[in-house]
């Protein structure tokens, strides 16, 4: 079976009524001119991490973590092959991927994950999140956004700063721990000690933004970690675990998320367990398709996925683009969409 073997896999979407996505992908400039999308972006920033490895700070409240004493001392280079193999995909499916070193002091376990610590919207604002691990606050460096800005179209306007909210006590860990809706500008969140409602609240305010809040569990009745474990929005799907939501809050965010008009792609638990709610769609272009999507996910997502689930998620999308990333996944909680912060540059004829 394709999806089994430890290698990138390309699917065709049935959205692409069957056209050659491995023949010819635009150069990225011509990419950055052409798609710009609302709800998907077709850049994004990735961090090369210089001392990846299991972080015992972080996987107190991150069951996805497992330490591993066999693999330890190759955890780094493991996970560099990984992020490098990753990067060579993105860019081979026409993502503009901007590169950013990680320093080898301090010392950044988790750097990898760099969307939980900054977004960029498509106003120009860059947000700063507030961060539970200590060690993951040392992440954020504002240089990593003038790299963007200096290597794509993007032009810093304006930083919104929540990161004075460590001090009390109150956390929200970026697209990690929000899962938005561009188009209908709801940003979703699952309660955790991550994921704070009132630091959502004024993450809404700044943006313009209306927040659904809810409570969620896991096979075991602990809390999720990150929203977007459990959940991911797309141009034409959204994917979410609902019986991972609590049953008094169940109903209503289901009822938001359908009035959006996507497909509802309902994810089981053990579905959630296995990293298929840690998807990301992204745009791209292609000289037979002209503007399309590309749905990202790990090969252990795409291997844990039910046949109905994936096929459904492929007729949402033009392309599959399956990633392996066993080391990061096993050692740092989080899957290929955690290694994404999107970049939204200015549409085409915004100011």
């Amino acid at each position: 079976m394709i999806g089994d073997r430890d290698e990138t896999v390309l699917l065709v979407g049935a959205a692409s009524s069957g056209a050659n996505r491995l023949g010819y992908c635009a150069p990225v400039s011509d990419i950055v001119e052409e798609c710009a999308m609302r709800q998907t972006t077709q850049t994004v920033l990735m961090v090369r991490p210089a001392n990846f490895g299991f972080n015992p700070e972080t996987a107190a409240s991150n069951r996805f973590q497992r330490a591993d004493e066999v693999h330890a001392d190759d955890a780094g280079a493991l996970g560099r092959a990984e992020f490098d193999a990753a990067v060579r995909a993105l860019r081979s499916e026409g993502i503009q991927v901007v590169v950013a070193q990680d320093q080898l002091d301090p010392c950044c376990p988790d750097a990898v994950f760099p969307n939980n610590w900054v977004s960029f919207h498509e106003d120009g604002t860059v947000v700063l999140y507030p961060m539970e691990a200590p060690s993951r606050r040392r992440e954020r460096r504002r240089e990593i956004a003038d790299l963007v800005a200096a290597q794509t179209s993007f032009v810093v306007r304006r930083w919104v700063d929540l990161t004075s909210h460590e001090a009390e006590g109150r956390f929200l860990e970026g697209t990690g721990s929000l899962v938005i809706d561009h188009r209908e500008r709801v940003a979703y969140a699952s309660r955790a000690s991550r994921t704070h409602q009132t630091v959502l609240h004024e993450w809404c305010a700044e943006l313009g933004y209306a927040a659904e809040f809810f409570d969620a569990a896991d096979a075991s009745g602990a809390e999720i970690y990150h929203t977007n474990v459990l959940m991911s929005i797309g141009e034409r799907y959204a994917a979410i675990a609902a019986d991972s939501i609590v049953p008094r809050d169940r109903e209503r965010v289901l009822a938001r998320v359908q009035a959006s008009g996507r497909e509802v792609i309902l994810l089981s638990q053990a579905e959630v367990a296995g990293f298929c709610g840690n998807l990301l769609e992204l745009a791209s272009w292609d000289e037979n398709l002209g503007d399309c999507s590309v749905l990202l996910m790990s090969a252990a997502a795409r291997r844990n996925l039910s046949p109905d689930n994936l096929q459904r998620l492929s007729a949402a999308c033009d392309t599959v683009l399956a990633i392996p990333v066993p080391t990061i996944e096993r050692l740092g909680g989080g899957s290929i969409r955690c290694m994404l912060a999107e970049v939204f540059t200015p549409q085409r004829g915004s100011d």
